[in-house]
Parts: structure tokens; sequence; C-alpha cells
């Protein structure tokens, strides 16, 4: 992380390099929702996707829990499509889970949650999209010199 507490490209690299599991708080199973758009990138690039959703029983062919505290498994990362107001409890439960990452998505700020998340050793990743900054570190677009 950076002195202006923007975490640097490198940082997020390394997230995304030592991460398998995501579990997506808010997957829709509708395919023209953000959520599932970047969970189907997320998975063909070899993540395993958890789905976390109380209304739905399995979206993308994986089992969809109610909570994070339902996984009974571990996840090393916790991304976030939920309106702002409902992060305290998502941040609490991958606290208690031990998540080792919070990311945020697009538009989606809670400074106290990300202030709390911190002091709990979490890596916190807000306001920026999963799928964005994996296609620009890993899938950089080619730009050939014109000379």
């Amino acid at each position: 992380m950076t002195s202006d507490g923007i975490m640097s490209d490198k940082t997020i690299k390394e997230v995304l390099e030592n991460t398998d599991k995501v579990a997506v708080v808010g997957l829709s199973p509708k395919p023209d929702r953000d959520s599932n758009r970047v969970a189907r990138y997320l998975m063909d690039k070899g993540y395993s996707i958890v789905p976390v959703n109380p209304g739905q029983k399995e979206i993308l062919d994986e089992r969809c829990y109610r909570s994070l505290e339902e996984i009974p498994f571990h996840v090393d990362l916790v991304n976030i499509f939920l309106n702002p107001v409902r992060i305290p409890p998502i941040v609490d439960q991958a606290i208690k889970i031990g998540a080792k990452v919070i990311w945020m998505q697009l538009g989606v700020i809670h400074e106290e949650s990300a202030e709390r998340a911190k002091s709990a050793g979490l890596q916190v990743i807000m306001d920026r999209c999963i799928k964005v900054e994996h296609a620009s570190l890993f899938n950089p677009v080619h730009n050939p010199v014109i000379p």
C-alpha cells in the first residue's frame, strides 16, 4: 500500500496470485449482472468461486451459501457486490472465518469496515473491479510500437 492508502499494482497482483478461492457476496444468478460476469471471468482464469447469496441454492453450477459463516472450507478473498450499508456484517464474518482479503467492488466504499478489517490483519481493496484489475495486470493489451 502506498502512503496515501492506495494499494499498488504490485500488491494487487500479489493478492491475485496468492488467491485460489473467492467468495462472491451478492453474486447474482442473472448472466447480465456485473457480479455474474465478474465471477464467470474469475472462473475462466482458474479461480474457485464460492457464491454467497441467501436467496439462491446454486449459481454458476456451484453451491450457493447463505452467509460466509456457512462455507465449510477456507476462502482466501471475499469479493463484495453489495450496497455499502450492508458491508459491516460481511466484514465481521470475513474476519471471523479467517479470510485474507476483502475486495469491495466499484462504488462499494465503507471506510469504517475497511479499517476494522485492516486492524484484524486483512488486506482491503475498495472501489475497484477485480475483473478490470486482473485483466489489466495479467492480460495487458499489447500495443506494438509504430516506427
